[in-house]
């Protein structure tokens, strides 16, 4: 054959293979075909970019897997893979086609029978829109024309325990005016639809409604979804609620009022569909995990209310009735018990308890329960969830508490210092001891407000004023010694100050009293002179007791003798006796001898007399001589002598006394020869 030919045959073989490749089409089991009609159709119409049926330009229908016949070159076939959306993701689409959106739309509507959008031919015949899609795509294989449809690839939403996702809306109608979020719709199922979402008249905005944890497939072009920590009450605290939208909270309440079934203000749409109010809420949330939207609800934590074991609470209630008809029922109470007090003993100091509030005025303050103001009722030990906006809550020791003036480091308040009526500085410390009654607490409270109150503004004045008017009366000295006494009047005082405040005062008491030091140093040296003097009287007393005791002992140890002496006197005194009566009886013969002897003497005396005085003239004249020859002095001195020399008179002079030549030589000399010869005579006697 000839070249000519062969080549001829070669160009036909060509052309039919190039016509065959042209008019057959293949597509793989995951691949679509996109085909453009390029010659011999309908032009399409103005702002059309993807050709019906017919129509010149890429063709809004695909050719899915298998043998497609072509008209060769009238259609050029373009082969893709299918989109493929996997198990985590969501495809969100966007029309690059359709009928224009309408004015103050973001998204697309929504139209049937385009099985997914991989018809391309249903969705722009049925009147499907160009832009972003409501509809989105689940999981698996898709054979969507990309040329009319953009596919986006977004991760689905997933909500982690403990948190909340947040939804804000970019289509729909309207919020409500003087709303914050859009109001609450059903049948979406949380946002997945987002077709039932508008259909049912879904809002553009915040949404009231919130995600819970799981995984959603959420368009997010039409829902943006923020995640947020749930909100967590941990325990021993409470949760305060301000409500950021809902009715307006009239000027006269300080909380909003208690609306039911807002399931711990989970459910925003009951909360506004009830009458909830915008503003601080009644009801708290209790220790746990709630799931609220930050964008309607506020929470803030507070503490519980604790009372402890010898404790009660007092309650002011901001909610509830106004208690301004409360008179009627107090003077109602006061008669009462004035009917009920007849029976008690007649004193006229007795006060009925509704007459003492109202002395005090305190009626208005403390009311029942429901009604605004210090609630009678007080609350015992234990923990309380109280909402702290709508409640204040006062907790008052109902056991002894004391109070301490004196130096120690953690006492409020310094010793007292006083002045004596003397001009001494005294320094008192005291101890304080108050109780208040569960019962009259409310009325503490509604008179002074707090037992810190109490204390600083109405104890501590008064103990310093009491002290200080009592040691201005009185020494220093007198002060320290009547500390008993003026214990006691301060303790007087107290109580009934304290009685005021519906408060009971359990005892005052005087720990410590420091006076100046130099006069302690006065009062101290005299008190040791007054024990030693004590000590001196108890030493003489001690003497005196052991001589009377030496006496007792010295009589005991003679009481043998003191017994023979008084035997001996007796003995004595019966001799006596006898010998008086044996004397009696020899007197009286005595007597009678005498008598006659007398008579006798008598003769014989009066014949010795006439001898006596016959002898004594005789010597009379004897003496007379010498005499009258010597003098009486010689005379003397002879007489003397001869006594000396008969030994009746010892004499031995120790001193010789010499006179002139007289009368006195001569007997000194005769003396002193006397007592020579004398001394020889007693000399010779000794030698014998």
């Amino acid at each position: 054959m000839e070249p000519t030919n062969l080549i001829l045959i070669g160009v036909i073989a060509f052309l039919v293979l190039i016509l065959l490749l042209n008019t057959f089409v293949v597509v793989g089991g995951k691949s679509l075909a996109v085909i453009e009609r390029r010659w011999f159709g309908r032009n399409m119409p103005q702002g059309r970019v993807i050709a019906m049926k017919n129509e010149i330009g890429i063709q809004a229908r695909t050719l899915g897997p298998g043998l497609h016949l072509l008209i060769p070159f009238i259609y050029r076939a373009r082969k893709l893979d299918f989109t493929v959306i996997l198990e985590n993701e969501v495809g969100i689409l966007e029309s690059i086609d359709g009928t224009p959106v309408p004015p103050g739309k973001i998204f697309a509507k929504v139209v049937p029978n385009h099985n997914s959008f991989q018809n391309g031919e249903l969705f722009l015949s049925e009147g499907g829109e160009k832009g972003p899609q409501i509809e989105i795509l689940p999981p698996g294989f898709y054979r969507i024309n990309p040329v009319l449809f953009h596919v986006k690839k977004v991760p689905v939403v997933v909500i982690d325990k403990g948190q909340i996702g947040l939804v804000t809306a970019m289509d729909g109608d309207p919020i409500i005016p003087g709303r914050l979020l859009s109001k609450y719709v059903e049948g979406h199922s949380n946002f997945e639809s987002g077709e039932l979402f508008l259909k049912n008249g879904g809002q553009k905005g915040p949404q009231s409604q919130i995600l819970l944890p799981g995984t959603y497939r959420i368009n997010l072009d039409l829902f943006r979804v923020e995640l947020k920590e749930a909100t967590i009450i941990p325990s021993q605290k409470i949760g305060l609620i301000t409500a950021l939208d809902g009715d307006p909270l009239p000027e006269t309440e300080y909380v909003a009022k208690s609306v039911p079934n807002h399931e711990d203000f989970q459910n925003v749409s009951k909360f506004l569909s009830n009458g909830g109010q915008r503003g601080p809420q009644f009801d708290v949330l209790k220790p746990g995990t709630y799931y609220i939207n930050p964008l309607m609800f506020k929470a803030e934590l507070d503490d519980v209310a604790i009372v402890e074991r010898g404790q009660v609470a007092v309650v002011i209630s901001n909610v509830g009735e106004e208690p301004s008809h409360l008179q009627t029922i107090a003077e109602s109470e006061r008669e009462r018990e004035k009917e009920e007090a007849k029976d008690k003993p007649s004193d006229s100091t007795f006060m009925t308890e509704a007459e003492q509030r109202l002395k005090y005025g305190i009626e208005r303050y403390v009311v029942p329960k429901g009604y605004r103001g210090i609630q009678k009722e007080v609350a015992g030990p234990g923990i309380y969830y109280l909402n702290r906006r709508a409640f204040i809550v006062y907790i008052v020791d109902t056991t002894n508490i004391t109070i301490d003036w004196d130096d120690a480091q953690d006492t409020k308040f310094d010793p007292l210092k006083v002045v004596s009526r003397d001009g001494f500085e005294i320094s008192v410390s005291v101890k304080v001891i108050i109780r208040v009654r569960p019962d009259q607490a409310p009325y503490m409270v509604a008179k002074i407000g707090s037992i810190d109150n109490l204390i600083n503004h109405v104890i501590h004045p008064m103990i310093d004023s009491s002290f200080r008017n009592q040691a201005s009366s009185t020494s220093a000295m007198n002060f320290l010694q009547d500390r008993q006494e003026e214990q006691h009047k301060a303790e007087e005082r107290t109580r009934l100050e304290l009685e005021k405040y519906h408060v009971e005062c359990v005892s005052v008491l005087i720990c410590q009293i420091k006076l100046p030091q130099e006069l302690m140093d006065t009062q101290t040296k005299k008190i040791i002179a007054q024990q030693q003097m004590a000590m001196y009287q108890e030493q003489q007393k001690a003497e005196q007791t052991r001589i009377a005791t030496e006496k007792t002992r010295s009589e005991a140890e003679l009481q043998k003798q003191l017994v023979e002496a008084e035997i001996g006197v007796k003995i004595a005194e019966q001799t006596k006796a006898k010998t008086i009566r044996f004397a009696e009886g020899e007197a009286e013969s005595t007597r009678i001898r005498a008598e006659g002897e007398a008579k006798g003497i008598i003769a014989k005396g009066n014949a010795e007399g006439s001898k006596i005085l016959a002898i004594g003239e005789a010597t009379a004249k004897a003496y007379e001589l010498p005499n009258k020859s010597i003098g009486q002095q010689g005379v003397t001195a002879i007489e003397i002598a001869k006594q000396i020399a008969s030994g009746q008179i010892k004499v031995t002079p120790d001193f010789l006394v010499q006179g002139d030549e007289n009368a006195g030589n001569l007997l000194s000399g005769y003396l002193m020869k006397l007592i020579a010869g004398k001394s020889e005579v007693k000399t010779e006697k000794k030698t014998e």
